[in-house]
């Protein structure tokens, strides 16, 4: 793949004998996470920092963008791209050299899109996805109801793997394997790969994984995604050795069972900041800025995946801007963390309303799955009427 050089620091003097400010000329590309190298023109690339004016441009016929800025590769910095049609895609800089890979926008409910891209050594990571009945990786391309459409085996990525429909009741692990260190167990190259993961729901990024820095081994296991839908943070580096990429299958296959508990590793929380994010997006939603409220509560799960309160606040916040499937996703998430006095009304309501959902959706046996969920966990004579309602509309 053409990748443009990244060009010289220069220096940009101020008037006035104001000390210099050294800038980088930043130089990434952007490129689509469904089609095997292809470019995405006129997508808008901004890079912007707390505090600072942020600068943007917009890519070329061969998706590169240059622009020049003094954070390009501040850790401080977030690199944000746009496209109509696909989901704005945001991630932490450094940035400078890497590629960037836009998700179309998916119209299923249950629909998910893991994207992999890293940097330029190792030149081969492969991702791996393992559920009943599938084991989707380079070597077994499509399974049930997903797919491996992106493999990528001369660094950068993308690599990516759509799951069309998810299957309620069964469990999905996700990892990434550094093939090109498959055999080499103490191997700091997949920890140096600058590796990230970019999930998709809807039409929105939902959760952003980065490798874990300064630890050794082979292979990632990034996540599971239980049998309800939620999503559980693995985020561990092991030491494998495999001799057919298949056997990956063997090294994660663990964690599809769920008595299996997992605690997030690597793991960084900033329940402050989570707190402050979370009050600002309700500000936010009670002003009528429905985009900046969930960009806010996002940005609050971001800081502490563990905040049941920003959960279901980004579920309702979802379902009022009319994204049923992220709102599902959130909602999920508030039903595994609720707690204390409050926990039964946040599960029954949240279950309640990714039943309305389904049921907008027409997808009858759904909904009724999650209104019975509602009354199991609290009794309520609305959950009743949906209940009859939906039984009456399946009789017919």
């Amino acid at each position: 793949m053409f990748r443009s050089p990244v060009l010289p620091v220069v220096a940009l003097l101020c008037a006035f004998g104001t000390p210099a400010v050294y800038a980088e000329q930043l130089s990434v590309q952007v490129l689509s996470a469904t089609v095997k190298d292809q470019k995405i023109e006129s997508a808008n690339v901004i890079v912007q920092k707390n505090g600072a004016r942020s600068v943007q441009t917009t890519t070329d016929v061969q998706g590169h963008a240059g622009l020049v800025s003094e954070f390009a590769d501040d850790a401080n910095a977030l690199i944000i791209v746009k496209k109509p049609g696909y989901s704005d895609l945001v991630a932490k800089c450094p940035c400078a050299g890497m590629t960037y890979a836009l998700s179309p926008v998916m119209q299923s409910l249950d629909g998910m899109r893991i994207v992999l891209t890293w940097g330029a050594k190792p030149s081969d990571l492969d991702s791996h996805l393992v559920y009943p009945g599938g084991n989707i990786y380079f070597g077994k391309k499509v399974g049930p109801d997903a797919n491996l459409d992106v493999d990528n085996t001369q660094s950068y990525g993308p690599e990516t793997i759509t799951v069309e429909r998810k299957h309620a009741g069964q469990t999905y692990v996700y990892a990434v394997h550094d093939y090109s260190d498959r055999g080499r167990q103490f191997t700091t190259a997949l920890s140096n790969s600058q590796a990230k993961i970019h999930v998709y729901v809807g039409e929105s990024l939902v959760r952003t994984y980065y490798v874990p820095t300064g630890k050794q081994g082979n292979l990632w296991t990034v996540f599971r995604i239980t049998g309800e839908g939620e999503f559980q943070d693995i985020n561990t580096l092991s030491g494998v050795t495999v001799d057919d990429p298949a056997d990956v299958l063997g090294q994660i296959d663990h964690y599809s069972d769920e008595h299996t508990m997992v605690v997030a590793a690597n793991q960084v929380i900033d329940e402050a900041s989570a707190r402050t994010l979370n009050a600002q997006g309700e500000r936010a939603y009670h002003a009528g800025d429905l985009n900046g409220a969930i960009d806010a509560v996002r940005r609050a799960v971001d800081a502490d995946p563990n905040y049941g309160q920003a959960y279901s606040n980004l579920g309702l916040f979802y379902q009022k801007a009319g994204r049923s499937a992220e709102a599902i996703w959130a909602a999920r998430k508030a039903i595994a963390l609720a707690s204390g006095a409050t926990a039964a009304t946040v599960r029954a309501s949240s279950f309640y309303n990714i039943g309305r959902l389904y049921e907008d959706a027409g997808d009858l046996q759904q909904a009724l799955d999650n209104y019975q969920s509602a009354k199991q966990s609290k009794a309520n004579p609305v959950y009743d009427k949906a209940i009859e309602r939906v039984r009456t509309k399946q009789a017919h």
